[in-house]
């Protein structure tokens, strides 16, 4: 309970809103629930706090305004939904916010604005000049140009990533569920809500899947990720029913509602909280058990001999996943060598490292300044 009562503190929070907060099926845009929204938004930012909204509802509104089908659309089809649907969203999002004497903004981001590191500050600039002049920014991913983030379609780690762009002290995820369960509700009449989540490991997250490995909790896995990233960047984070009356209002005041993921102890610098989840790999290093247990328990920097395989073609400076064989990913880090030059000096000690190349490299394949460890991995 110590814990939830830290929420009060949150002086600035990232709030995302799923589709099926606002809109209803077959109609689009619910213009009911986006009033009901925008007054527990708006309550909070009565009481001095800061607020970026996180929304989706953009496709599904520009679906039904255009009669689509919900489902089996084409990616032209979802992109022109989308240009469709996002005009509407911020119209409503404007005439809710008005009744409560809020301005909104709309900031529209891909993954390249937050991968590339001068569009990123840019992007961080942008939000905070839009707090300062106590302006609600209402952010989303640019669905009409951005194809691989149509495939995608997450806005929770969108949410995470714009929470650690600007500082925020919370991130809330309203969704239809009213949190983590130790098991499929729909399914099991025992599966009971997880209050509090320390860390997201492997246990956790095999909470999102049935017996047979199938997803079980639609939505949950993105869900997940996002309390990483913002475990990783000293962010709690609650995911709560977002139809529960004032439930932003409530959380603030720390009443126990939803499923709290606690901020890491160990928070990531600015810079590997940047490598770690704002960039998206490039490629992906096989390392052996021992070079594992260097990286994570010892602190150490990753030799070519530690490596198994080298899959994809990164250039160096570029960043690059860290697995194990069989196992899932790890680690990310900044890599000193080109796919190229790294196949031809894996498992290679480092004093083979000149007659391999030709010239003489660097000694580490990731330093580890340049390397981080996720959350429940172990380091």
């Amino acid at each position: 309970m110590g814990a939830r009562r830290g929420l009060t503190r949150a002086r600035r929070l990232v709030v995302k809103v799923g589709s099926g907060q606002i809109t209803s099926p077959g109609e689009g845009l619910d213009a009911r629930r986006i009033m009901a929204l925008a007054a527990d938004v708006s309550a909070l930012v009565d009481d001095r706090r800061e607020v970026v909204l996180v929304s989706s509802g953009a496709i599904v509104a520009g679906t039904a305004r255009l009669g689509l089908p919900a489902r089996r659309r084409s990616i032209p089809e979802r992109q022109a939904a989308a240009a469709v649907g996002q005009s509407s969203l911020m119209w409503h999002y404007e005439q809710a916010f008005k009744r409560h004497g809020l301005m909104v903004g709309q900031v529209l981001l891909t993954a390249q604005d937050i991968s590339d590191r001068s569009r990123y500050l840019n992007a961080r600039n942008t939000l905070l000049a839009l707090l300062h002049f106590h302006v609600l920014p209402v952010v989303n991913e640019n669905d009409t140009v951005a194809v691989d983030e149509i495939k995608v379609g997450d806005n929770d780690n969108l949410a995470a990533l714009v929470a650690h762009l600007i500082d925020a002290d919370l991130l809330v995820l309203l969704t239809d569920v009213d949190g983590l369960y130790s098991a499929d509700p729909r399914r099991d009449a025992l599966a009971t809500r997880i209050d509090t989540v320390e860390a997201v490991t492997e246990d956790i997250r095999r909470l999102c899947f049935d017996g047979a490995g199938r997803v079980s909790v639609g939505g949950m896995i993105t869900k997940l990720e996002a309390a990483q990233k913002a475990a990783a960047s000293g962010i709690p984070m609650v995911i709560a029913n977002g139809r529960e009356p004032g439930i932003l209002g409530r959380l603030i005041k720390g009443e126990a509602l939803g499923t709290h993921f606690l901020p890491r102890d160990d928070r990531l610098a600015a810079r590997k909280r940047w490598i770690a989840f704002a960039v998206p790999p490039q490629g992906r290093l096989t390392v052996d058990a021992g070079a594992r247990k260097a990286l994570t328990e010892k602190g150490k920097s990753l030799l070519p001999s530690g490596l198994v395989d080298i899959v994809g073609e990164f250039r160096a400076g570029e960043v690059v996943a860290l697995a194990e064989p069989e196992g899932d990913e790890f680690a990310r880090g900044l890599v000193n060598y080109d796919a190229g030059e790294l196949r031809r000096i894996r498992g290679a000690k480092t004093a083979e490292i000149e007659k391999a190349l030709g010239y003489k490299g660097l000694a580490e394949v990731i330093h580890r300044d340049n390397l981080v460890i996720l959350s429940g991995s172990g380091g």
